[in-house]
């Protein structure tokens, strides 16, 4: 095995053997790696504190293309201080990682890698957790191969006269081919589409409405339990803290 350095963020963690780990890394130069962590879980360790989830650094290892790398030791670039102490924030990038993990497995596009990494950021400086993990969540719909319609209405092509999203017809609808389905803001209809094309990169503040939020998250979860056979646990741990938050 070679020594490299490869720039990378800790999306996942197991434990193995009795004092180490198996880290799922995604990294910018080989996509979704496996790395061991050799003697990690020991209080000794100088791998301890970083060999955990939301770790992003240049991780120096022993490359192994077709198994477990090993690791020697990680310069850290960021270890997301300020998300890791905000219960939002972790909760959310928690999912982000698991979200954009499940990806990895089943894409291998490069910019996989500069999604994450620009999502954490922008949650680590102080913007709202679920607009930036709405942003990743219809990014990742195309990678999933399952992207909504959201330049024309799904039903007849047309780009004029959308009233609303369906998550059940596949994105826009127009008021040609409106029936039932339950009527969305203009607002949303607009911002739905600025979320797929926007540069997460260059954001530097965001200004949704809670209707609008609520909106788009409903759109977005529903379409994800219709599409995506995915299971994330984080998700669900989002979603039961919604759910005690409106109960009070």
């Amino acid at each position: 095995m070679k020594i490299e350095s490869v720039l990378g963020i800790v999306v996942g963690e197991t434990n193995y053997s009795e004092s180490s780990k198996i880290l799922n890394v995604l990294t910018k130069e080989y996509g979704r790696i496996g790395i061991i962590s050799k003697g990690c879980r020991n209080l000794k360790s100088k791998l301890r504190g970083v060999s955990r989830k939301l770790v992003y650094g240049t991780f120096h290892i022993y490359y192994k293309e077709n198994g477990l790398s090993t690791l020697i030791s990680v310069d850290v670039e960021n270890s997301f201080p300020k998300t890791m102490m905000n219960l939002s924030s972790i909760s959310y990038a928690s999912y982000i990682l698991e979200l954009i993990d499940q990806v990895a497995r089943q894409n291998e596009e490069d910019d996989l890698f500069s999604l994450l990494s620009q999502a954490l950021i922008k949650i680590e400086q102080g913007l709202d957790p679920l607009v930036i993990t709405n942003i990743v969540e219809l990014k990742a719909l195309f990678y999933l191969g399952v992207m909504p319609s959201i330049d024309a209405c799904c039903i007849c092509g047309s780009t004029k006269g959308i009233v609303t999203l369906s998550s059940d017809k596949g994105g826009y609808i127009c008021s040609e081919c409106h029936q039932k389905e339950p009527l969305v803001s203009d607002k949303t209809i607009k911002l739905i589409r600025m979320f797929y094309y926007v540069d997460i990169e260059k954001i530097t503040k965001l200004e949704v409405g809670e209707v609008a939020k609520k909106e788009i998250n409903h759109f977005l979860d529903d379409y994800y339990t219709r599409y995506t056979g995915l299971y994330l646990k984080s998700k669900h741990f989002i979603q039961s803290i919604g759910k005690m938050v409106e109960t009070k």
